[in-house]
């Protein structure tokens, strides 16, 4: 009777990750890039003095893995497989054993939610971890001061009722979610023994006990798939392939699916222009008129990232730089995000600024996955002829605008203008002027394009 379990709970950790490495694999991405994870003792230890800190921290160290979506995938599945197990077992089996996939499923539920934080899933493991370890000691006085002993040490690691302050990246918002997961698997248990105990299951068809839990996979499994933002996933997909700089994989999603939201068009209109296809098959793609070139920068922490990939691509490296800066002060949750901290590293470099940029690149050499970058970028500081060499950041210094001229152009609304001194510091740049002759088609101004083709004219002549 044990080991047929143990199938369904293979069944339910294979199903995890197929789901989240082949259908929620952006999302995964979504998390890792809005924290950053130092291996430093002041950094654990500001998260570990709060209540729920140890299932915070367990979450933040996890999520660092999300930046490969099929690893954080399997972390995910491993964490839903052990809480069923501690589950079934507090329920000691017995024919309703189906009913401890339940707290698994509804952990997976909150998942869903780009917002939901892996610290609550560890805060539930850590529970049941505690409740198990409890149910082993030999009854007597020993439990008594074991009790003592661990309320204070569980309600440090996952705070108070699961309130720890680090499960939800909205500060003041409350999962629900989480809090039925977290009942569910402390009052399951009891009821399947309790029912257990009032019913034999010898008077029972086997075929019973095996139906539970297929019902549940039924039920809860398509109460998932039905709840998943499928929309979201493919947002972020294009966000991340600009992230990668995969221009040509863009070319080939936006070919199969164009993209009818903000950050899709965005991204799809920079690919194009950075293989110089934009002026030529512009209307081949749904556009959201000059918005969805370069939008005017938001107050959040995802949208403004990839039109600060378009900033960084022309060269308008001190809008790319604060468009990064203030994308990552307005993260919900006040933590720090690793790619906004490349990037930042990336654009004072660029301009110069390299204790600026030194101060980022010794940040992130404390991580686990940047580390290797970051080692191999701060030797470029102060060396202005590697600098110039450099395939990326001697182009972009080169197309940037000068520096009196980049400070003069604070605010958030692109005009041609700013386009076309930009293109005319230095012709070469060519996305800058596929933006511009972009910009006057989707405005219909033909005198500003002509204006333009005059001035050009002009240029050439003089060389």
């Amino acid at each position: 009777m044990k080991h047929i379990p143990l199938l369904y709970t293979l069944l339910l950790g294979v199903a995890v990750l197929l789901f989240f490495g082949l259908a929620y694999p952006h999302h995964l991405h979504y998390q890792e890039q809005y924290q950053l994870f130092l291996f430093d003792s002041t950094y654990v230890g500001d998260i570990v003095k709060h209540p729920g800190g140890v299932a915070d921290l367990l979450g933040r160290f996890c999520t660092q893995f999300f930046l490969f979506a099929w690893v954080g995938a399997l972390i995910i599945a491993l964490l839903l497989m052990s809480v069923q197990l501690l589950v079934l077992r507090l329920a000691n089996y017995g024919w309703l054993y189906g009913l401890s996939f339940v707290p698994s499923f509804l952990l997976w539920f909150f998942l869903l939610d780009e917002n939901a934080l892996l610290g609550g899933v560890w805060a539930v493991l850590l529970t049941l971890l505690a409740i198990n370890g409890y149910l082993l000691l030999p009854k007597g006085w020993g439990r008594r001061v074991a009790i003592l002993i661990v309320i204070p040490i569980l309600y440090w690691m996952v705070g108070p009722a699961l309130g720890g302050s680090h499960y939800y990246r909205y500060p003041h918002v409350t999962p629900y979610i989480l809090y039925a997961a977290w009942l569910s698997a402390v009052i399951l248990p009891l009821l399947i023994r309790v029912c257990c105990k009032w019913v034999n299951a010898s008077h029972l068809s086997p075929f019973i006990s095996h139906l539970i839990p297929l019902l549940v996979f039924i039920v809860m499994g398509t109460f998932v798939w039905k709840n998943a933002n499928f929309k979201a996933e493919k947002v972020m997909q294009y966000d991340f392939m600009a992230r990668h700089q995969q221009w040509n994989r863009i070319l080939e999603t936006i070919n199969a699916e164009k993209p009818n939201n903000q950050i899709g068009v965005t991204v799809q209109n920079l690919a194009l222009g950075m293989r110089g296809l934009l002026v030529d098959h512009l209307f081949e793609y749904h556009q959201n008129g000059i918005a969805g070139l370069l939008p005017d920068v938001k107050r959040d922490a995802t949208s403004p990232l990839p039109t600060a990939e378009a900033f960084y691509q022309l060269g308008m490296i001190n809008m790319a730089q604060r468009t990064i800066f203030e994308a990552q002060e307005s993260i919900l949750d006040f933590q720090k995000s690793g790619r906004c901290y490349k990037r930042l590293a990336q654009t004072n470099l660029i301009n110069g600024n390299y204790e600026v940029s030194r101060k980022y690149l010794l940040a992130l050499q404390k991580t686990l996955f940047y580390r290797e970058w970051a080692n191999e970028t701060l030797p470029l500081l102060e060396n202005e002829e590697a600098i110039a060499k450099h395939p990326e950041y001697g182009r972009l210094r080169q197309l940037a605008y000068t520096k009196d001229l980049g400070d003069f152009y604070f605010g958030d609304h692109i005009t041609p203008q700013m386009l076309e001194d930009l293109f005319f510091r230095n012709t070469e740049n060519r996305l800058a002027y596929e933006y511009l002759v972009a910009y006057y088609m989707l405005t219909g101004d033909r005198d500003g394009y002509a204006k333009l083709q005059r001035r050009l004219n002009e240029v050439k002549n003089e060389k």
